[in-house]
This record gives C-alpha cells, sequence and structure tokens, in this order.
C-alpha cells in the first residue's frame, strides 16, 4: 500500500541534503529496498550474484562483479557533453549486437538486473545500482548513488573506446564524453581493478589455451578491488593482457596507452591504496551521473533510520474493522546489539483524533535483515481499527533498553496511511500461468469519482542471444466495476489478462481522482480469489446513510468470485477475518485477537508433512515453480503448486516464500523442527520455515522422512525422460526468425529439467539452455539443427548432475506422445535428434 509522492526532482531537498530521511514515501522508496535491503528478513537479493566478489555466476572465469562495473562503463561511454546525448540511459541493451559490446557479460548483467525492474527503478538507475553494488561487494568504496536516470527507447551513437585505438583517440573520446585525461587514466585503472579479459570476445589479446577458464586477469587480485593494477603496472611487474603480451603485437594494449599517455604521471599518483580508494569513489561516482541532459538526479540516497514496510490495511470479515499490517524498519547499523526493546506506532484516526480511545500498538522485532554496509531489525504490525473512525498518519517512538526513546514524526509530516481506497488483496488474486488478474478495492462511500485499476507489467521481447535481454515496461488502465456496500466502503473490481509470462512482476495501483493505492506487487496475490463475508449496514464515513457510492440496492454480502479468473477451480468463504499476530509482538489495542499457539499441519491439501529441510548446498531444494507474497500460507502454497504442475513437493521457507518441485537437491537434508520456527506471513498459527529451512510436504508415496527420500543420483548425466518428456538431443538456436522454441521462455539459477519441464507442462518441446534458460514451443524454428552432444556442456543452474545446454545450444526434449522414433535412432556421443 503505497500513496502518491513527490517526483524525484522534488526530492532535492533540504532534507536529503542535511542526512534526515527522505519524506516518506518517497519515489526513492523502491530502489532504496533494492540497494540497501540485501539479505535476511525481507531481503530483495540485488547482490546475491556478485557476493562474495569472486563468485562467477555467468560461468567459469567471469567474475561477475567486473561485468556489472563494465556495464555501467559501456552504457555511459556513448555520452556526448556538447549535445547532451547519451551517458548512463540504458540504451546499451539495445546496443548489444553494433560490435563495440561484445561478450555474454552485459546479456547476463542485464538479464539479472531486469528482474527489478519497474515504473519506480528505471534500468538506467538498476546499471548504476549494479556499479555501485560491484564496487562495494569486493571491498571498494561506498560510490555515492543518485537516482532520477530514465531510460533510452533505442539505441544510442557508437563510441565505446575499443582496444586498437590509439591513445589520441581514447584520449578524444573521453574528451567528448566529458572525462579530462587524468580522469580517463583513473577511471580505467578504477575499472580495471576486477576481472580480466576473454579468449571469447579478444582473442587477439587472449589466443586460445593461454588462459585460465578463457580469461587472464588484469592484475593479480582480480576480485579485490584494490590498486594492484596500479602498483604492479608502476614496478613493471604487471602481466594485465591490455599492457603486455599478444596484445603488444597487434597494437591492442589499450591498458598501456591509456595509463602511459601522461608519462605515467597520473598512474604514479595512484599507488597509494587510499588515494586510489577515494579517487575511485569520484570518478565512478562521475561516471554514473554522467547522464543526457533534461536528467535532474537525486541527492544520494541513504537508508532510512525508520522507514515504514509494506503497509497494507484489509477490511475483516463483517466490514466493522481492518486488519493493518506491515513492518516498521529500523536502521540499526550503528546500535550495539539487542539495543531496541520493542517500538510503539501511535496513529490518527480519519478525523485527525482517537474516536476509538485505543490507537496504538507496541511491537518487538521479529526479523533482521542487512546489505553491503547496514543492518536492519523489522518489527511487525498486526492490529484492527474500526472503519467508522479509520486511519490517516501514524508516528513511531523506538524504545530503548536502557530506558530512553526516539520519536519519529516523518519530518513533521507524520507517515501519512490513508483509508480512502484499499486494494483488498483476500478478494483479489493472480492465476500467474495465465496471467488472469482480478483486482477488488475498497473505496470510501464519501468518494464520488469511479476507480481506474492501474497495471504496470512487463513483456519479454522474445528475441535471439545477445540481443535485447530486458523485457518492455508497459502500463494499462482498467475501469473498474461497482458491487455491494459494506459499512462506509463499496467494493469495485476489475479483471484483466497479463501476457508474456511475466505476470508475477506486475505492479498494481487504484486511484480515483487524487486518493490511490499504489505501487501493490501482484506476487503478493494468490492463486485464487476467496468471498468476502460482510454484514454491516451501507453508511457513509460520517455515520449517516447514503453518500456517492452507495449502491442502488442495499445488500449484507460481498462477493469477488464473479469476477474470479476463469481459470480459478473454486472460491473459498472466508469464515472469519480474526488474524493472529505474531507471538513476537504485543499491542495495546483493545481489539488485538487473542492469539493461539502454532502448530505443525500433519497434513495439508492431500500433502504429508517430511520435515524441517535445509536447502541444497548452493541451489534450491526444491527447483520447479515459486512465488512469494506476504499472506501466505501452508494451505495457498500448496493450492499454487498443484495448479502450476502437480508438484510431488512443496515448501515453506521464511514466512512468505513457496517452492515446489518433483525431486529434491541431493544436498537437503533434514533439519531440527525447532530450526522451522517462523510462522506463516499470512497465518499465525502455521509454521512457515525459517531462513535456509524449508516446512517440507510432499504427496502420499513421494517421500519419507528420512534426508534420503527421492533424490536425484549424484551422477552427472543425461536425462533420457523427464517427467513426460524424452531427450531429443542437443540442438543449435535457429537461424531464421530468432529462438528455436518461442512459444515460452524464463531463466532461473535454480533451473534443472524438471523444472523446465513443469513450467513447458503443455507443450510438444521444452529445451533448456546456459544453464538457467528454459523455452517452450510446438515446434522448432527453422534452421535450428542437431549439434554433438559434447556442444550440451553446461551442468544445470539448479543440480550439477544434469546438463542445461550451453551458449546457443539447447538440451532438447520432446513429449513421448508426440516422438516418432526410438532411442536407438541416435547416434551416442555423436548428434541426437528424434523428430
Amino acid at each position: 500500500m503505497r500513496y502518491a509522492y513527490p517526483t524525484l526532482a522534488g526530492l532535492l531537498s533540504l532534507a536529503a541534503r542535511t542526512g534526515a530521511d527522505p519524506t516518506w514515501p518517497a519515489a526513492t522508496d523502491e530502489m532504496e529496498e533494492i540497494v540497501y535491503q540485501l539479505r535476511g528478513f525481507k531481503g530483495r537479493l540485488f547482490g546475491d550474484l556478485i557476493t562474495p566478489c569472486n563468485n562467477e555466476a555467468a560461468g567459469p572465469g567471469r567474475v561477475t562483479a567486473s561485468e556489472w562495473l563494465r556495464v555501467g562503463f559501456h552504457d555511459m561511454a556513448t555520452h556526448n557533453r556538447v549535445f547532451g546525448t547519451g551517458g548512463l540511459d540504458a540504451s546499451l541493451q539495445f546496443e548489444l549486437t553494433n560490435g563495440e559490446n561484445t561478450g555474454p557479460g552485459h546479456n547476463t548483467t542485464l538479464k539479472f538486473l531486469a528482474n527489478y525492474y519497474s515504473s519506480q527503478s528505471s534500468m538506467a538507475d538498476l546499471i548504476a545500482a549494479g556499479v555501485y553494488a560491484s564496487v562495494r561487494s569486493c571491498g571498494g568504496p561506498v560510490v555515492p548513488l543518485r537516482l532520477g536516470r530514465k531510460d533510452a527507447t533505442s539505441s544510442g551513437s557508437t563510441g565505446v573506446p575499443q582496444p586498437q585505438n590509439s591513445a589520441e583517440t581514447f584520449r578524444q573520446q573521453f574528451d567528448r564524453m566529458g572525462f579530462s585525461t587524468e580522469e580517463m587514466i583513473q577511471v580505467t585503472a578504477c575499472g580495471h581493478t576486477l576481472g580480466g579479459v576473454h579468449t571469447e570476445e579478444f582473442p587477439e589479446i587472449v589466443p586460445s589455451g593461454t588462459g585460465t577458464n578463457g580469461q587472464k586477469p588484469l592484475d593479480t587480485t582480480d576480485a579485490t578491488f584494490d590498486n594492484k593494477v596500479v602498483t604492479e603496472y608502476v614496478s613493471g611487474t604487471t602481466q594485465n593482457p591490455l599492457v603486455v603480451g599478444p596484445a603488444v603485437a597487434v597494437n591492442r594494449h589499450s591498458d598501456f596507452k591509456v595509463f602511459n599517455i601522461d608519462g605515467n604521471a597520473t598512474m604514479n599518483g595512484l599507488t597509494s591504496a587510499t588515494t586510489f580508494r577515494d579517487v575511485c569513489k569520484t570518478v565512478l561516482q562521475k561516471m554514473i551521473d554522467t547522464v543526457p541532459s533534461g536528467v535532474t538526479l537525486t541527492d544520494p540516497i541513504a537508508p532510512y533510520a525508520v522507514k515504514p514496510v509494506d503497509m497494507q490495511l484489509t477490511l475483516n470479515s463483517g466490514g466493522s474493522s481492518f486488519l493493518l499490517t506491515g513492518y516498521i524498519r529500523v536502521r540499526t547499523t550503528n546500535r550495539a546489539s539487542g539495543a531496541i526493546k520493542n517500538i510503539k506506532m501511535t496513529w490518527k484516526d480519519r478525523n485527525g483524533g482517537c474516536a476509538s480511545g485505543s490507537c496504538s500498538y507496541t511491537a518487538t522485532v521479529q526479523g533482521v535483515g542487512t546489505g553491503f554496509d547496514d543492518t536492519f531489525e523489522f518489527f511487525p504490525i498486526s492490529t484492527n481499527i474500526p472503519t467508522s473512525s479509520g486511519i490517516s498518519s501514524f508516528t513511531v517512538t523506538v524504545n530503548l533498553n536502557d530506558g530512553t526513546s526516539e520519536s519519529y514524526n516523518n519530518n513533521g509530516n507524520s507517515y501519512p496511511l490513508s483509508d480512502a481506497i484499499i486494494l483488498q488483496q483476500p478478494q483479489s488474486c493472480l492465476l500467474q500461468s495465465s496471467g488472469a488478474l482480478t483486482v477488488s478495492a475498497l473505496v470510501r462511500n464519501d468518494i464520488t469519482t469511479t476507480p481506474l485499476l492501474g497495471i504496470s507489467y512487463l513483456t519479454p521481447r522474445g528475441v535471439v542471444r545477445n540481443g535485447n535481454p530486458v523485457p518492455i515496461l508497459s502500463s494499462t488502465t482498467v475501469a473498474m466495476t461497482k458491487g455491494n456496500c459494506v459499512g462506509p466502503y463499496t467494493f469495485y473490481s476489475a479483471s484483466y489478462t497479463i501476457t508474456g509470462g511475466l505476470s508475477y512482476a506486475a505492479k498494481l495501483s487504484v486511484t480515483a481522482g487524487s486518493n490511490s493505492d499504489s505501487f501493490n506487487k501482484a506476487s503478493d496475490l494468490s492463486g485464487s480469489c476467496t468471498t468476502f463475508s460482510g454484514t454491516a449496514s451501507c453508511t457513509t464515513p460520517g455515520g449517516g446513510g447514503g453518500g456517492g457510492n452507495e449502491p442502488d440496492a442495499s445488500s449484507t454480502i460481498a462477493s469477488s468470485s464473479a469476477a474470479a479468473p476463469s481459470s480459478t477451480s473454486s472460491v473459498v468463504e472466508v469464515i472469519s477475518s480474526t488474524t493472529i499476530a505474531p507471538s513476537s509482538t504485543t499491542t495495546s489495542s483493545s481489539t488485538a485477537p487473542t492469539a493461539t499457539g502454532p502448530a505443525r499441519k500433519p497434513t495439508v491439501a492431500g500433502y504429508t508433512r517430511l520435515r524441517c529441510a535445509t536447502e541444497g548446498s548452493g541451489v534450491r531444494a526444491l527447483t520447479g515453480a515459486s512465488f512469494a507474497y506476504d499472506t501466505m500460507t501452508l494451505e495457498s502454497c500448496a493450492a499454487n503448486c498443484t495448479a502450476a504442475g502437480n508438484f510431488a513437493y512443496f515448501g515453506v521457507e521464511y514466512a512468505r516464500e513457496c517452492f515446489c518441485g518433483n525431486s529434491l537437491a541431493a544436498s537437503s537434508s533434514e533439519a531440527p523442527d525447532s530450526e522451522c520456527n517462523m510462522l506463516c506471513a499470512g497465518d499465525a498459527t502455521e509454521y512457515c520455515g525459517a531462513g535456509n529451512r524449508l516446512e517440507l510436504y510432499a504427496k502420499p508415496g513421494t517421500g519419507t522422512s528420512t534426508a534420503s527420500a527421492a533424490r536425484p543420483t549424484a551422477t552427472l548425466g543425461r536425462k533420457e525422460t523427464v517427467g513426460d518428456y524424452v531427450f531429443v538431443g542437443c540442438q543449435t538456436e535457429a537461424t531464421e526468425g530468432g529462438r528455436a522454441l518461442q512459444g515460452k521462455s524464463w531463466a532461473d539459477d535454480g533451473m534443472t529439467l524438471e523444472g523446465c519441464a513443469g513450467a513447458c507442462s503443455g507443450w510438444e518441446y521444452f529445451g533448456v539452455e546456459y544453464g538457467r534458460e528454459c523455452y517452450c514451443d510446438n515446434t522448432l524454428r527453422g534452421g535450428s539443427s542437431p549439434a554433438p552432444l559434447a556442444d550440451c556442456s553446461f551442468t544445470c543452474a539448479g543440480t550439477p548432475y544434469e546438463y542445461c545446454g550451453a551458449g546457443n545450444r539447447l538440451e532438447l526434449y520432446r513429449l513421448a506422445s508426440a516422438s516418432s522414433s526410438s532411442k536407438a535412432r541416435r547416434a551416442r556421443g555423436v548428434t541426437g535428434r528424434r523428430l
């Protein structure tokens, strides 16, 4: 639940300049969470691929952090300071095949960053955040991060420096970007402290067989942000392939040309480690702040001291009260461990008072999150508020164990929380397999404007490898239909089908005039809509009957079931909306529900509990499908996994994450039940795992309570059958019309053959490529042909015991019922194609 906030340009405020929190909500809130709320409780996981710094997520020899850093430079490098064009604007996504941006690193980096792409997080800002994160993950300085970049809609000019250029050409190119000769040398050194040069992109510089995993490092500590690239150069001991070696003979020793242009004066000035860090902080900030003219950036962002997170009102059954849920996040970076006793939230009703006589709630910590430099504690909110009085704003008091307290009032404005329009999650649903969406909202009866449902969603481009991996960001609005009145509110609903297979990434807003409930995550919605059960008589907020949204005929039951997606199999009536507060909270509200002790559930919707289980070692235990939302229950996870592919297993982790699969990772093991100690986000009477711990269930006959149940054998090999599919062979991508398989696609760092088969259920073919990419279709496009089995050499990202294609190579399977040939027709070790 978010509301209208100032534009990014409007955030150039005194509060930001003096180090105080911005006024919440702010247009930077989404990026603030992505950048700082990295791991642990409610972690956004933005830094996972570059943590630790030597992580090679894109393949052996490729330091992922270095590729993120390079993407920032390549995107910026076409800037023209005279004309004000180019700069860091995400135009790189359109320039991957122009010959200046070679290798897979740009593509894989943009593909990962696109997971966070939304109307409140531009790709350009995400690229800049990637530079900040890669430098910090590798031990470098904190590069100040400003926001507000705008994404280009097409490619820009050429002009990325190339190794064969002369020193004078380099100087002219950097001058065009707005960098002096000294800054050119500095930013090159800072950018080349990580990673190396690859044979795949530059065989003249790193001939085949001369590097390790096809790469030669730029210095001896290629996964540490330090000044070895400088000191080794100055001392004459460098093995930098852009300074010495084969590059010299072919005039591609570009680092030498740049470093030596001023007689090594600048490089000698960087031999101090402290100077190097300070200089890199400055020039890398200049790099990411180089933007087209007309773009105004905010002041550098910083994490809030106190921030409301995921605050949401939900109308309770009967219609006489709301359930307010969410978290107060407190930054604890500079506090001693355990310094906070609790937090107290105090609110005002919609008239600015406290008509109910009890308007406060006290909570103790539920979870801890971390970033590169910060720690946070999360305090859960779960309390009832009468609809007759409502809520308009609140303040927060942080009570410390030493007896003192700190008050936070949002820079004197209080934290706004409007009850004018509410997206009602239980009566809203999203069937992710088809994209069928239904949204129900409550509009207060004193508002006469008909609400509109706004949907911001992503659509894959469906292009060939090295084409644009960034999906298209689109938006649409749908008029909502008036429903029944319950107390001082009227239901409205709307349905829409989000095409493209990325419906889970959609963001939803309901707006009526100047009132809105904005930027709600579609992934928080369950797969089926429930029916609202209410009996409150229709009123206006002032207490009288009538009002702009009162229906023509009075009604006691408001139901969204008629608007549910046609593919939803059932609608479950809400018997009671009483929600149990987490055990770690206390409340001063007289309307708070009475807690009931949580318990393990032996059976859930046809599944039997197996155990508390660990995640796999470096892989997910279950890789078939996944869901995450803040109303998670064991029942909703079971329903999700049944609808997504009738999976044999389901497990819930971290209170709000649901995973499905037909097999368990071999390295997953049994853990004590006491370690699965987090209560479900949507039902505090159930346990939903914990960090790295799954509350694991299986269909009868699938698994047992032992840790060895249903494990894949620990031997790497080809799988002749996967579910209903049989192995065809190793297959090239198409040469005509894009990809060989174009019906559906997705990518996952937990990819397995079983997961892809489940996602492609119903399609004739599925294929896995590059270790982590899954494709489905009913036909193979022209130009796709058999390839040697040895070409499909990548193991699956989610298990080391299966093959998942390679670059431009598909591990191809076909439905057994559609296959017209036998295993004997495939010549082992040469080609294998059964079509």
